[in-house]
């Protein structure tokens, strides 16, 4: 059987309301199969996925809280704020390229990126410095700022349970959503890097969302797109959702426990293979 004729069914049976016990049998069933593509490096990325990842899905606990990451997640930030950034930096006197920027940057938390700035400063600053540039952001995402391809369709299918955690603040987060016309599906349940010690890569953010929301980790799906996102999900125990149509590579976003998939739209089937 072709291998996106195995995914396709396998994704079938969960959409059509087949039992998460007999969907994992399948699963089981076909695990050999693909170990022995892997063994002979065939391909097997199909319909947006890049890994055996309904496979991986379907052997696990049902999905009580879908966690998800607001810039490049939700809102299709990623690119206005590499182009502010590398605007700041010069400014700075500093220059990072924008692929430095991009793979060292997005998805970090505001002690990373001040650091790496400082280091290639060879200088401290001040505290608070980004706040004097806070209002290109703003500018930017008023003018430019809309959601990610699909994810309006995605929040409207699924009956999950779902939050927002970002590094970013509350006022920025709740803005961008505003602005992407998705506030309505998040109402109060917006987590900030602001409400814990430390942000992604740490996962504090992700165990605090959970713990506000009453749910056990191991019951969560983390959305991500960035290789910070991704190592803080799998860091709290959560089982972690790579999405690559952004800037960030896939290569980046693989790792243990973690689906990658480049379509938002087939999100939903990916977390129904493990919804009750």
């Amino acid at each position: 059987m072709p291998v996106d004729a195995v995914e396709d069914f396998l994704v079938y049976l969960a959409a059509r309301g087949t039992s998460p016990n007999t969907v994992r049998g399948y699963a089981y069933d076909l695990r050999d199969f693909f170990g022995w593509l892997e063994q002979m490096g065939l391909p097997y990325a199909v319909r947006g996925l890049h890994a055996p990842s309904t496979l991986l899905i379907m052997t696990q606990s049902p999905v009580e809280l879908v966690i998800f990451d607001c810039d490049g997640v939700l809102v299709d930030s990623e690119k206005i704020c590499v182009k502010v950034d590398a605007m700041i930096m010069a400014d700075l006197g500093c220059t990072f390229t924008e692929a430095e920027i991009i793979e060292r940057f997005v998805g970090s938390s505001t002690e990373i990126y001040t650091a790496a700035v400082e280091e290639r400063l060879g200088r401290r600053l001040e505290k608070g410095w980004q706040q004097q540039y806070q209002h290109l952001y703003e500018a930017a995402f008023e003018a430019e700022l809309t959601s990610v391809d699909g994810i309006a369709e995605v929040l409207n299918r699924l009956t999950t349970v779902v939050c927002v955690a970002s590094n970013g603040d509350h006022t920025g987060v709740r803005r961008s959503l505003e602005l992407a016309d998705l506030m309505d599906h998040f109402e109060n349940r917006i987590f900030s890097a602001a409400d814990v010690r430390r942000g992604k890569p740490a996962p504090d953010l992700f165990q605090h969302a959970a713990r506000s929301m009453g749910v056990q980790p191991e019951r969560c799906a983390v959305i991500e797109d960035s290789a910070y996102g991704v190592q803080a999900a799998r860091a709290a125990g959560m089982r972690a959702f790579g999405y690559c149509g952004g800037l960030t590579p896939s290569s980046r976003l693989e790792g243990p426990g973690t689906v990658v998939f480049d379509d938002m739209r087939i999100l939903p089937e990916l977390l129904a293979t493990t919804t009750p």
